[in-house]
């Protein structure tokens, strides 16, 4: 079982870290990713990462701006996120794959995954 947290509100061009901790020893043999979902907009693939943090995907949207990291000793990874845009705004949820590359975690995720958290909310506002 995942759990994120981290989210809240932050004016445009700050800065959010989320973190997604698992509940089990065997998250290490999972590449995780984070994704999100906006109102009225389909859930999307945010930022991947393999089981040992070599191997990254961020969507075009992150990339530059957020950084996706994982703390195996901690059962943790983290989303950092900088210069957060109003576009930004969404709910967050991480999940994890035993099977699929970062790259199709991230762009077929949404698709084959079944088990999603509850998510965090991020809301970047003026």
């Amino acid at each position: 079982q995942l759990v994120e947290s981290g989210g809240g509100l932050v004016q445009p061009g700050g800065s959010l870290r989320l973190s997604c901790a698992a509940s089990e020893f065997t998250s290490e043999y999972y590449a995780i990713g984070w994704f999100r979902q906006a109102p009225g907009k389909e859930r999307e693939g945010v930022a991947c990462i393999s089981t040992n943090g070599a191997s990254l995907y961020y969507s075009d949207s992150a990339k530059g701006r957020f950084t996706i990291s994982r703390d195996n000793a901690k059962n943790t990874v983290y989303l950092q996120m900088n210069s957060l845009e109003l576009e930004d705004t969404a709910v967050y949820y991480c999940a994890e794959s035993a099977a699929m590359t970062v790259q199709a975690l991230c762009t077929m995720g949404t698709k084959y995954l079944e088990v999603w958290g509850q998510g965090t909310q991020v809301t970047v506002s003026s």
